[in-house]
């Protein structure tokens, strides 16, 4: 399962997670970063450098942020 960036990136949008990503999958989406599901490896690397704890598994997205999975495949046409 690929990971999700919820909405403590919404205009936060620190680069730390896209700087420890080994595939390059994180994505500028106007007001945040999102990931894109067929790139994502799973590896995790990006989960501790979000400075906002705004990045889960797909699997373990919180309640109330589920939508934030259907904006990550919607945004990169999937």
């Amino acid at each position: 399962m690929p990971h999700v960036i919820t909405s403590p990136c919404i205009g936060t949008k620190d680069q730390a997670c896209t700087e420890v990503c080994p595939v390059e999958c994180i994505y500028e989406a106007g007001d945040m970063f999102l990931i894109h599901p067929d790139e994502c490896i799973d590896c995790g690397a990006c989960v501790p450098a979000c400075p906002v704890s705004a990045i889960f598994p797909e699997e373990d997205v919180p309640a109330g942020e589920e939508s934030f999975i259907a904006r990550n495949r919607e945004h990169f046409g999937l």
